[in-house]
Formats: structure tokens, C-alpha cells, sequence
């Protein structure tokens, strides 16, 4: 079990602790602090396994990423948030499966769906679902004005094929588009793209990332079945806070993080409060602080801020 082999690893080192107060100038001291900085970074990273109990935690995740109001400042906005996600991903060794890609009127992507494949990469990016706040200088504005764009994170986990979800085919509305895509070799010269709505709940998967409209379709329907099933876990949850007299959000709700470019940088989780200065880095997939710090508290406000704070609301 690791937390007998983490608990037998601390003795060891509260024993050469000891040691070297006994015998200081015998003793070498920068093994033990090299060593127990290591076990200081095991020990963070064991906490985080153990919030990932939830059922669906281990399972692959579904990404959905929406422009909000801002026109194309919103689209490019998406582009570079797909982006920051895929960088994540490759460092953690996880596959990204592009499914669906609405390019947006005149540049960036208005909609997007696409799979991350690891293991608890849902327990990961669970995280991310919601309201994301961009403020900088737009690359748009002749006049470099400060602009601020809103997108929408949508997380569901890929569910297996042992999980009932009950649809109905006569409630299904499955219609066939010409793929959207880039040009060149993805672009289908048959309408091989698939859109299927769920008519009872309004749910809308589409898949337009194969030749063949058999497998989109297949794909697509297990989109939906994964979104349909989070849909109904997560009725059942606000369900029960209700009971207990909490509030929930529904729908877009509030933001939970701003990505300030301008005129200071500055990355914010408006849940946890945890933030850094470095927006570059951020950018390039380096998310984990603010996952991290939502599952270790629970989404709960930290009791100190990390790294470099300012107010920028």
C-alpha cells in the first residue's frame, strides 16, 4: 500500500533527521535535503491520487469548448485554450483525439469537442469545466485596445460500454453535413459528418474527425451517451445539495478563472484564489497549480494565495 511505504519513508527520514542534529559535521546534509524535497513532491502527488475517488475519475474525458460573447476576439480565445489543453496533455503522455472543430467566421474556433485519453484524465479536467476569462490587447484592434473575451469549458467522462444510459432511437434526430474542416486531405468529398440531437434533452453530439460516416456516427453516440449520463449525474447532485439547502449554479454561471495579458500578467482561479504571474507558461499547458489546488481543497478558497497575487476585478 503506498501510504504504509510513504508513512516507513518519513521514519526514515525523521530518523536521519535526528542524525544529523547529533552529527553535524559528520554527516552530509544535501543527500538528505535532496531526498526530502523528493518526498515532499511524492507526498503532494499521493494527496492528489486520493482525490481522485470519484467514479468516473479513471476514465478518459470529453472536452467541449465554446466562444462566448466577443465575436472573433472569443474564437481566437478558444484556439489558444485547445491549444494550452493539448500542451497539457503531452506532458502527462495523454492522447488527444480531435472530434468536432467549428472554425469561426473570420479566424479562431467558434466550437470544438475533442477526447483526452489518459488515465483519471476526466478526475484532471473536471476541474476545468466552466467560464474562462481573457483580458489583453487584441491583435484585432488597429487602436491595441484592451479587449476581454469569455469561452465555456464543458467536461464529461467517456463512459464504458457497461454503463446503462437509456435512449430511445425514436428519440434521436441524426443528420449528415460535409465536413468543416481545414482543407487539404481532411476535407470529406462526401457528407460523411454527423450530427445527432437528442431530442428530449436538447443534447447535440457531432463527429466529423473520420472518412466514414459509420464510425462518426459511432463516435458521436458515444458522446452522447457520455453527456446525457453526466447530465443526469449531475441533476442528481444538484438535487441533493438542494435538499440541504445549497445553492448550485446551472448553466454557464460565473467565471472561474481570468488570464490578465495586459497591462500586468497575472493567471487567477477565482475558486481556490491560487495564481502566477507566469501567463506563458500557463499557456503552454503548465495548468496543474490550479488543479491541484482545487482538489486538494476542494474547490475551497486556499487559507494563503499561491504565487504572485493582485486584484485585477
Amino acid at each position: 500500500m503506498p501510504f504504509y511505504s510513504m508513512r516507513k519513508e518519513l521514519q526514515d527520514h525523521l530518523e536521519m533527521y535526528e542524525l544529523l542534529q547529533e552529527e553535524k559535521d559528520t554527516v552530509e546534509r544535501e543527500p538528505f535535503l535532496k531526498a526530502l524535497f523528493q518526498y515532499e513532491k511524492n507526498l503532494s502527488a499521493f494527496e492528489i491520487k486520493t482525490k481522485l475517488n470519484g467514479k468516473m475519475d479513471p476514465c478518459d474525458a470529453i472536452v467541449n469548448v465554446n466562444a462566448g460573447a466577443g465575436g472573433t476576439e472569443s474564437c481566437d480565445w478558444v484556439g489558444m485554450l485547445i491549444r494550452m489543453y493539448q500542451r497539457w496533455a503531452e506532458n502527462r503522455k495523454f492522447k488527444v483525439e480531435m472530434v468536432d472543430v467549428l472554425e469561426g467566421e473570420e479566424a479562431g474556433i467558434k466550437n470544438c469537442t475533442f477526447i483526452v485519453r489518459g488515465k483519471y484524465a476526466y478526475g484532471y479536467l473536471r476541474v476545468e469545466s466552466g467560464v474562462h476569462r481573457l483580458v489583453r490587447i487584441s491583435p484585432f484592434d488597429s487602436n491595441k485596445r484592451r479587449h476581454t473575451s469569455f469561452a465555456s469549458i464543458d467536461v464529461s467522462a467517456e463512459v464504458s460500454d457497461d454503463i446503462e444510459v437509456d435512449i430511445k432511437e425514436s428519440e434521436l434526430k441524426i443528420d449528415t453535413y460535409r465536413s468543416s474542416g481545414a482543407g487539404g486531405q481532411h476535407v470529406n468529398v462526401t457528407d460523411s459528418a454527423v450530427r445527432i440531437t437528442h431530442i428530449p434533452s436538447g443534447t447535440i453530439a457531432s463527429c466529423q474527425s473520420e472518412r466514414s460516416q459509420y464510425k462518426n456516427k459511432a463516435t458521436a453516440m458515444r458522446i452522447l451517451k457520455s453527456r446525457i449520463y453526466d447530465r443526469l449525474l449531475k441533476e442528481r447532485e444538484a438535487e441533493t445539495k438542494k435538499e440541504y439547502g445549497e445553492k448550485q449554479d446551472i448553466g454557464w454561471g460565473s467565471q472561474i478563472r481570468s488570464y490578465v495579458f495586459a497591462p500586468y500578467q497575472l493567471v487567477k482561479d477565482h475558486r481556490t484564489k491560487a495564481n502566477t504571474g507566469n501567463v506563458q507558461a500557463v499557456m503552454d499547458g503548465d495548468i496543474d497549480l490550479f488543479i491541484e489546488a482545487f482538489l486538494k481543497n476542494n474547490g475551497k478558497p486556499l487559507t494563503q494565495d499561491l504565487g504572485q497575487d493582485s486584484e485585477e476585478d
